[in-house]
């Protein structure tokens, strides 16, 4: 099954992933959607990762998430059910908790495993509570899974947050690998739709050396914007609140308005179907 299509009726689905923990993926997927909303689109985050960082970040504690993505994706409740109002206008959110860990094991028999959040997706596009919704992002697991593969199966593209470190070209590797192997078996319609380099320090000389590698390899496909290393980034989850929320003037902040607004241009000089 091929991810739901993209035009003025339905929603860009997006994956945002790497497979390496720890590199900014949640905290871009919530500031990402954030500053998207502030512009004037309607978007749905989807919480993939059992941890529930995301849903923890806009607010939603664990005791107030009902259906969660895990009764979705077991067939139990259609999306719609999980989709809940963020205190963000045109923010909503579809709340992850633990679980979701028991996912992988429970589905590995279950008939179109690798389509169940696709099929979901599409079942919500469709009906009335989707209409409107530009924007679908997906907080992926930091790990190959089956929830990850999900996610690339129902996304139209992948953003991948690469942390400007040591290790940085090898997670990027891999997540390139996994994408183009679902892209292969699963889903040939499959992109990348960039790169965004988090906590960046132009002080210091190894990240301006894994920028430098970054660009070389990929080209324009590295977003200009670079998301800076910022405390007020770091201290916004522990208030349940985007950075955006929590210090609009921020530099972080600020960095995540100007990477929305690479990512609506992306999108829109994409190629139209006919």
């Amino acid at each position: 099954m091929s991810p739901v299509s993209g035009n003025s009726a339905t929603p860009r689905i997006l994956a945002i992933a790497n497979q390496k923990g720890g590199v900014g993926k949640t905290t871009t997927a919530i500031n990402l959607a954030t500053a998207l909303a502030a512009v004037g689109e309607k978007v749905l985050l989807i919480d993939l990762d059992p941890q529930g960082n995301a849903s923890t970040g806009l607010g939603i504690s664990a005791a107030d998430r009902g259906v969660t993505t895990y009764e979705v994706l077991s067939g139990d409740y259609r999306l719609e059910a999980a989709v809940a109002e963020s205190d963000i206008p045109g923010l909503l959110l579809a709340p992850a908790g633990v679980d979701l860990a028991g996912a992988e094991i429970e589905l590995i028999d279950a008939e179109r495993r690798h389509f169940r959040l696709a099929d979901a997706i599409e079942e919500y596009a469709a009906s009335e509570a989707g209409q409107g919704v530009s924007y679908i992002l997906i907080d992926c697991p930091p790990s190959l899974s089956l929830l990850t593969v999900n996610a690339l199966s129902a996304a139209h593209a992948v953003i991948i947050p690469l942390q400007c470190e040591f290790f940085a070209l090898e997670g990027l590797s891999q997540i390139m690998r996994t994408i183009e192997t679902v892209r292969t078996r699963i889903n040939p319609a499959l992109e990348l739709q960039g790169v965004v380099l988090t906590m960046h320090d132009r002080r210091n000389k190894l990240t301006n050396q894994v920028e430098d590698d970054v660009r070389g390899h990929f080209g324009d496909k590295v977003y200009t914007t670079v998301i800076p290393r910022n405390v007020r980034i770091s201290e916004a989850p522990s208030h349940g609140k985007p950075a955006l929320l929590y210090d609009l003037k921020c530099p972080g902040s600020q960095a995540y308005i100007q990477l929305a607004s690479e990512v609506i241009q992306r999108e829109r000089a994409r190629p139209q179907a006919a």
